[in-house]
């Protein structure tokens, strides 16, 4: 059974940092794409950066405008953990945050693209 398990959300000051990790387990992840997605309060989810491959073999990661140069997605050494720092948070960053997992290679940036979700983690950032 996948199981995608999410860590290290939590409640920082604006300017801080945290770092999101998702352990996934059940099968190999190491050909699949996998992202990160945030859902704030009255809002839609949204993509935040994902990670894929293009062609089968080239590396590739993908990440939002709003969180570029702020935020970096990452694979564990054995592609089966996922991993989001984020550096300057805002407020706006406030959401529950979602580790996704596709059994497509290619980075997508629409969450029905994604087959399997973690439960999420809470992310406050207090001005």
């Amino acid at each position: 059974q996948v199981q995608l398990v999410e860590s290290g959300g939590g409640l920082v000051q604006a300017g801080g940092s945290l770092r999101l990790s998702c352990a996934a387990s059940g099968r190999t992840f190491s050909t699949y794409a996998m992202g990160w997605f945030r859902q704030a309060p009255g809002k839609e989810r949204e993509f935040v950066a994902a990670t894929g491959w293009i062609g089968g073999s080239t590396y590739y990661a993908d990440i939002t405008d709003s969180v570029k140069g702020r935020f970096t997605i990452s694979r564990g050494g054995a592609k089966n953990t996922l991993h989001l720092q984020m550096n300057s948070l805002k407020p706006e960053d406030t959401a529950v945050y979602y580790c996704a997992a596709s059994r497509r290679s290619s980075v997508h940036n629409s969450d029905s693209s994604y087959d399997y979700w973690g439960q999420g983690t809470q992310v406050t950032v207090s001005s």
